[in-house]
């Protein structure tokens, strides 16, 4: 073999392996081969953070296969991303692999393209030692961080929660949000639009100013009556909009979740799907900035597509200052092509991209903005008309960008109007209209404002939020609104009329929530460890990483100035904090007259009834939306109703319950969730027998197979294929194996040898840490002995 390129996936490699010759075999490592362990040993602080890595065992058939390989090939190209993580990923495939600086070549590039690779090629350079100590740096300070917060909050608030230097900063975003809405008052005014007919069309007007109590807007429409409307004066200003830049990360990630829906981990996957096809440049990147053969290719599909008047070449420059982590901006590799994808996903992700690319290299849109102030022969104050027309689209023939803000109104065209020109009344409103709380974040939303306060970099955005979520500090979902009064005045003709209509209103879509475990270890470590979770630490932190990258600061000093004082916060924590429930006083039982709090318990949050001391206390988990901060008294009682019995169905009862998933109905040993938008304690016995059968239904319609010698064993349809259930247990069928074929002894047999392995593994689990320290101390020694020995020959 005279080459070996090594890349970190299959695709990756399969689409440069068409562009190189045969003199190149093009291979995968599978991303990171090495990291360091999960245990103190990873990181001897004593020893100025010197890292000891270890091939995880997943990786280590992986790396001896390359070691193979590497030992045939003349010259090894490492051909990780361009980014500090590719560059971290080339030097442990340098050091796993024992290779020489001789015989390897590092490359970079932003797309997979032939004329790419082939420059890449041609243009190698060594291993940047500064991109990978920023990586290092940024992996050691994360590790420390929370290594050494979680064990903390084991200890004073739950355990298995875990912390983080951005995960922890994202939570606190949300949970103060969320406390902004809760302390918000909305408070009402009077909105006036008056309505006229010109030319069989109509135009709306708007009252500039707003009316505070509805007293006020009925003066201000009995003062209308009988009046006379004229167009006053107008005001026509030519107006453009300019295209926005091509998409960075974090940008195609806000867009794809207003556009097209999907999550932020969704976009980066079919993203780097296209990257890895050819189809994109990189798609880590913060950069804006497009190259001069970008740039033409644009023009030339564009005056090809749309003509030359719709073409105009930009520059983009970068707004966050330390951006470095590509390039370019995330671009098609070719922008007259303007279709690919596998798949349907796939195909939407490049249309947005190759639009955002092409339109933000045309001509700016160009408009005509119309002001008519409109007076009122009674009084002084005059209505406002506005509306706007597109004279030349520009840009909008292609693309335009979305908003997260909802505005209440889009100027409108107007017809052709004069001054003096009278006006036809149709009717005049005032409606009462609310003041919005904050809006709750997105996902999308979230990683603009991470990215407007510095924190995080192209690549953690989409792991610290689905993180956030994983360990349940934070929720992704739905809620219903509620309803509420709106009133209106109408004045038509001389008559005014008063309408009071319901309207829906905070109602959530895909936003998030912060959980009660979420806000307590928020609070928690507010208190604690304010420096961690101040959001200029945060940023300062990313800055200090790209000074290590540029080579103007040695990471060791960087991670030694944290380490001390974080390390004295933490054991003056462990000692002196009190333990932190989230507790909250709601009132007194009326029934036994013992005091109802909500806190934090071993499973989640709870409503309870009496002291901790209290023998007979009783404890309810909290359901639904029920928070701790904002749940009431009355609502806490409701959860001590349950369990209770709503009927008889088949001679046995149907018994309403509440566990840690929600309510549910328990039926003779079957468990069928009550649905979510249904109130568990209003339910009838007809409703809850639907339920079971449902359930029962479902357990039906998963049941592939079944045994008459022992109904206790079935063979389930599972997410991940089909399994043997019996009883309580449940047993993984091998790959491969043709489950129909399946004898009710061999079933049995896979469940007892799956049984007996897990009870196995279980006590091995508690053994080998003691071995494990035993066998590192004697590696530590033999290696050690070796060096002695080697010192000694060389001498």
């Amino acid at each position: 073999m005279k080459n070996l390129v090594i890349v970190e996936s299959p695709s990756k490699a399969k689409t440069i392996q068409k562009y190189l010759g045969s003199d190149f075999v093009v291979t995968s490592c599978m991303g990171h081969i090495r990291d360091l362990p999960s245990n103190a040993q990873a990181i001897d602080v004593e020893n100025n953070f010197a890292l000891h890595y270890e091939v995880s065992e997943e990786k280590k058939k992986i790396v001896s296969e390359l070691k193979k390989q590497a030992k045939q090939a003349e010259i090894v190209w490492l051909a990780s991303d361009e980014d500090r993580e590719g560059e971290a990923i080339a030097w442990h495939l340098y050091e796993a692999l024992e290779l020489t600086q001789e015989k390897t070549r590092r490359i970079v590039f932003h797309e997979i393209t032939k004329p790419a690779i082939l420059k890449a090629i041609e243009t190698p350079r060594g291993i940047d030692a500064d991109l990978v100590d920023a990586q290092q740096a940024r992996r050691v300070l994360d590790r420390l961080v929370g290594f050494g917060l979680s064990p903390v909050l084991w200890k004073k608030v739950q355990r298995n929660l875990s912390a983080g230097r951005v995960q922890s900063v994202a939570v606190r975003l949300v949970v103060e949000r969320e406390r902004e809405i809760k302390n918000f008052t909305s408070t009402s005014q009077f909105r006036v639009i008056a309505e006229f007919t010109v030319d069989g069309k109509t135009v709306s007007a708007e009252l500039p100013k707003r009316f505070d109590i509805e007293e006020e807007a009925l003066a201000f429409l009995e003062s209308c009556i009988g009046a006379d409307f004229a167009i006053a004066n107008l005001e026509t200003k030519p107006a453009k909009k300019r295209p926005s830049a091509p998409f960075t990360t974090s940008t195609l990630q806000q867009e794809a979740s207003r556009k097209l829906g999907y999550s932020l981990s969704r976009t980066m996957k079919l993203a780097q799907d296209l990257y890895e096809g050819g189809h994109i440049t990189y798609m880590r990147t913060d950069s804006v900035n497009l190259s001069e053969l970008a740039i033409a290719a644009a023009k030339k599909e564009i005056s090809l597509s749309y003509g030359e008047r719709y073409s105009q070449s930009r520059t983009y420059t970068t707004k966050v200052a330390s951006a470095q982590e590509a390039h370019e901006a995330i671009r098609p590799t070719d922008p007259g092509v303007s279709a690919v994808g596998s798949s349907e996903p796939h195909k939407k992700i490049y249309e947005l991209i190759w639009k955002r690319m092409v339109a933000s290299q045309m001509a700016d849109a160009e408009l005509e903005r119309t002001t008519a102030n409109i007076s009122v022969s009674t009084i002084p104050d005059m209505f406002v008309a506005k509306g706007e027309v597109i004279t030349f689209d520009g840009f909008l023939k292609v693309y335009m960008e979305s908003s997260d803000e909802e505005t209440e109104d889009d100027a409108k065209m107007l017809p052709p109007l004069h001054v003096g020109q009278p006006l036809p009344l149709n009717h005049i409103v005032a409606q009462e209209r609310f003041a919005r709380p904050p809006s709750r974040f997105t996902e999308a939303s979230l990683v603009k404002k991470l990215e407007e306060l510095g924190i995080g970099r192209p690549s953690t955005y989409a792991p610290t939020i689905s993180t956030i979520q994983a360990r349940n500090y934070v929720v992704k979902e739905e809620r219903d609104g509620w309803q509420r009064e709106v009133r209106s005045l109408t004045l038509l003709g001389k008559d005014i009329s008063r309408n009071v209509d319901i309207e829906n209103t905070g109602a959530e879509r895909n936003k998030l929530f912060p959980t009660d475990v979420g806000s307590v270890v928020t609070d928690f470590l507010n208190e604690h460890f304010e420096n961690i979770m101040d959001y200029n630490f945060t940023a300062t932190v990313e800055k200090q990483f790209d000074e290590v990258a540029a080579g103007n600061l040695q990471w060791q000093d960087m991670i030694g100035e944290f380490y001390t004082p974080f390390q004295k916060t933490i054991s003056d924590t462990e000692e002196n904090a009190e333990r932190q429930s989230g507790e909250r006083y709601l009132g007194v039982d009326p029934k036994s007259g013992k005091q109802v709090i909500v806190r934090l318990a071993r499973f989640g949050p709870v409503a309870q009834i009496g002291d901790a001391d209290d023998e007979e206390k009783k404890i309810k988990g909290l359901t639904g939306t029920l928070s701790i901060e904002t749940v009431s008294l009355e609502e806490a009682l409701e959860l001590f109703k349950f369990p209770f019995v709503v009927g008889d169905f088949e001679g046995k009862p149907l018994i309403v319950k509440i566990g840690r998933f929600g309510p549910y109905i328990d039926h003779d040993g079957t468990f069928a969730s009550i649905p979510k938008e249904e109130d568990p304690l209003y339910i009838t016995a007809e409703r809850a027998e639907e339920v079971v059968k449902e359930k029962r239904q479902s357990i039906i319609d998963r049941t592939l197979k079944t045994f008459d010698e022992n109904p206790d064993l079935k063979i389930i349809k599972g997410r991940w294929g089909p399994f043997i259930q019996f009883g309580q247990q449940n047993a993984r069928i091998p790959k491969g194996t043709d489950y129909e074929k399946l004898t009710l002894d061999q079933c049995l047999e896979m469940a007892e040898e799956q049984a007996a392995t897990k009870k196995a593994s279980k006590k091995v689990a508690k053994k080998v840490p003691a071995k494990k320290k035993v066998a590192k101390k004697k590696a530590a020694k033999k290696k050690t002995a070796k060096k002695a020995a080697k010192k000694t020959s060389d001498n």
